[in-house]
């Protein structure tokens, strides 16, 4: 079933798809991925050096997920070596606010959410 672009999801009913989406949008390698793509289109090497950490596979099901999702391109050029580059969509780009606040916030409280987990572990 197809949906038309004006239909508006439900988050807390179990059966709306906005939780696939949620489950998409909340992961923390789309955060990182969406953030590095900010700065414009990224070949494969680069999004993973950039974002350290991340292994070959993870990076590929995820740009995959996201291509598929709507929310980054894939471009082939016809090069040799082949040359791919990943690059936000507008539907992506439409991302880039929410997704830098949730980091910055992340960045910002990293210590005291670090300091109440040691606090509670002892």
């Amino acid at each position: 079933m197809r949906l038309s672009s004006s239909w508006e999801g439900d988050a807390f009913d179990p059966e709306c798809p906005t939780r696939i989406v949620l489950d998409r949008v909340g992961d923390k390698w789309t955060v990182l991925i969406i953030g590095i793509l900010d700065e414009g289109p990224k070949r494969f090497s680069e999004i993973r050096l950039a974002i350290g950490g991340i292994t070959p596979k993870v990076l590929t099901s995820t740009l995959r997920s996201l291509v598929a999702d709507g929310l980054v391109t894939r471009e082939v050029f016809a090069e040799v070596p082949p040359r791919v580059e990943y690059e936000l969509t507008d539907l992506g780009r439409s991302l880039q606010e929410p997704v830098a606040a949730l980091r910055r916030w992340a960045e910002l409280n990293v210590a005291a959410i670090s300091d109440n987990r040691s606090r509670v572990a002892r």
